[in-house]
């Protein structure tokens, strides 16, 4: 048999697409809890300062209300620590500013400092995952108050400013708390119910990782919610139905043997007479995978999001011994899970981490941008370094997607706040109105696509200068659409220009692991009398070794300039893993052995 399954392909420089980053996708089933939350952290102190007649001061406070945006896909209590933790650092990033812009007029110097805050803060949002938003609202509060006029002496009022804002952003994202203690572990389950009623109805790659993803974030987001009660009990049940259909149909879409090179899981003697999952020659079975029923899947996670009580199925095959294996590694996890936190920060930062090609990446870009928008005469270019650094994504072919949505949402925005600018001049109140609104609509619509948010995003930003004073509409608006231009060019030129090696690197790692856990999974079930905690605790770690495969072999692959991708390795692992999973499973009774030889 011929070896060349295993070799590995050299991806080609990928065409840029034009088109597709431009569809409009289905709205987050969340997005109007950021969209709520901004509106009401920002016209609180947006309105205490008109009532004081210091409306010059919005943009301080703006600083501390952005903050709203942030932990939505949180449990709370991981919510509170999350969104302080985004306070503090906004106040640091603008605290750098500020003494910044009190100390030197000069623009290059201002703009050093900008493309260093903005690389700065990309690499620390990608190694802590915090976002959505992401580094983009850090950059764009810092940027824009490198160039505001400064004196020394103002800078610790305006940080009791924007920290003053902060709490007030803190307050409303954990507010709800008080109404529906469980709300963000209740939408990652009902996310997890879809995802894998989606893959029982249409089994495939997408769809499966789809649902693993899910799954897999549904798990993490109850570990992390704290003790469970009552409600969260039941949606841990729920997840484990979830899990079933996906695990159950792990073997139905995937080949009998596994491609050359990687052991297949029937080294495994599972007890009660369960077939080894790869001794198995599964057929292609069309339908629902498993016998999952998509519908009773769905009907569930409507009435997970809805504000009754959830809903109580039926416990699948192997519930209890599930839910005993989640209260043993929630446990492990209340004694190491802040010192594991910061070893991973850690490791995100050391020398020879994916992330710091992309940080270098901004750093680059950024300045590149500030500095061609001075030299053509833009006096305050730090639109263009905000620009800039909005468009590093995971790699270069994402980063041209978002250059093309973050321009044509940026040209179109200076329409809208051209035809709104004298409306918006009419008063105070409707200067802060139409900045509340703006708001909203950019959280409303940018789950849709980038570019239409943006839409909103621009003339948001464009009015926020008007509490200082008026300025001339065709400066802003020739500024603005310069500094889009230069920005998008200057940022992809940095995108193309720095490389990323270790995104295959990172695909590596990612594929040690996945063999590594898949070898610990398949020693548990070897065992005579794995323990339920084991055995969860292996599945589990094998699940998110496969989820992060997937992202780093989906990153490499929209990278230029790097080595060969071992992708046939990725597929047969991927596989083997997706085996050893319905093995595990199987031996927990979350399947049962007949589903396991295919049957439905």
């Amino acid at each position: 048999m011929s070896d060349t399954s295993i070799r590995p392909r050299r991806p080609a420089v990928r065409s840029l697409p034009l088109v597709a980053p431009l569809r409009l996708a289905r709205p987050s089933d969340m997005w109007f809890k950021p969209a709520l939350s901004v509106v009401v952290a920002t016209a609180v102190p947006d309105l205490a300062l008109l009532a004081l007649d210091r409306l010059d001061l919005v943009m301080y406070t703006m600083a501390g209300s952005l903050c709203a945006l942030y932990g939505h896909n949180l449990p709370y209590a991981r919510r509170a620590r999350a969104v302080a933790g985004v306070v503090v650092s906004m106040a640091i990033g603008l605290a750098i500013s500020l003494v910044a812009a009190s100390l030197t007029g000069s623009t290059a110097v201002l703009i050093a400092v900008g493309a260093l805050l903005a690389a700065g803060q990309k690499t620390l949002c990608d190694a802590t995952r915090i976002g959505p938003p992401g580094p983009v609202i850090f950059t764009f509060v810092t940027s824009a108050a490198l160039f505001a006029p400064q004196h020394l002496g103002q800078v610790p009022g305006h940080l009791a400013l924007t920290l003053a804002a902060g709490v007030v952003s803190w307050l409303v994202a954990v507010g709800p708390a008080a109404v529906r203690r469980e709300g963000p572990e209740r939408r990652a389950t009902a996310r997890a119910l879809d995802a894998a009623a989606a893959y029982a109805a249409d089994p495939g790659h997408r769809t499966r990782h789809a649902a693993a993803a899910a799954v897999h974030a549904a798990w993490q987001t109850l570990l992390a919610a704290g003790r469970p009660t009552p409600v969260r009990r039941a949606l841990e049940r729920l997840v484990v139905h979830a899990e079933a259909a996906l695990v159950g149909g792990a073997l139905g879409d995937s080949p009998a043997a596994p491609a050359s090179g990687v052991a297949p899981a029937s080294g495994v003697a599972p007890a009660s007479g369960v077939a080894p999952a790869s001794g198995v020659a599964p057929a292609s079975v069309p339908g629902p995978a498993s016998g999952a029923d998509p519908g009773r899947l769905r009907a569930w996670a409507r009435q997970t999001r809805a504000r009754g009580p959830v809903p109580t199925p039926p416990p699948a095959p192997g519930t209890s011994a599930e839910l005993f294996g989640i209260d043993a590694e929630r446990a492990a996890r209340r004694t190491g899970s802040r010192r594991d936190a910061r070893r991973a920060l850690l490791r995100s930062l050391a020398p020879g981490s994916p992330l710091l090609p992309i940080g270098a990446r901004a750093l680059i870009g950024c300045a590149l941008a500030g500095y061609v928008s001075q030299a053509v005469g833009v006096g305050r270019p730090y639109w263009a370094i905000v620009t800039a650094a909005s468009l590093y994504q995971a790699n270069v072919t994402l980063s041209w997607n978002r250059a093309l949505q973050r321009t044509l949402g940026n040209l179109l925005g200076v329409l809208v706040f051209a035809a709104v600018l004298p409306a918006s001049r009419t008063g105070p109140l409707a200067l802060i109105g139409f900045c509340l609104f703006f708001g909203f609509a950019a959280e409303a619509l940018i789950t849709r696509n980038y570019w239409l948010g943006s839409i909103a995003v621009t003339p948001m930003a464009l009015l926020v200068l008007e509490f200082g004073g008026t300025h001339p509409a065709g400066e802003l608006i020739g500024d603005r659409v310069l500094d889009t231009v230069i920005g998008a060019a200057m940022g992809m030129l940095a995108a193309v220009l720095v490389t990323n090696r270790r995104a295959a690197g990172r695909l590596e790692r990612a594929l040690a692991a996945t063999e590594q856990a898949r070898a610990h999974a398949v020693h548990a079930l070897a065992a005579p009398r794995p323990t339920p905690a084991d055995l969860d605790a292996a599945r589990r770690r094998l699940t998110g070794s496969l989820v992060e495969l997937r992202e780093a072999d989906d990153t490499a692959a929209g990278e230029w300039w790097q080595r060969a991708l071992p992708q046939e390795q990725v597929l047969a692992a991927e596989q083997a893993g997706h085996r050893t999973l319905a093995a595990t499973a199987t031996r927990q009774g979350l399947i049962a052995p007949a589903q396991e030889n295919g049957a439905v």
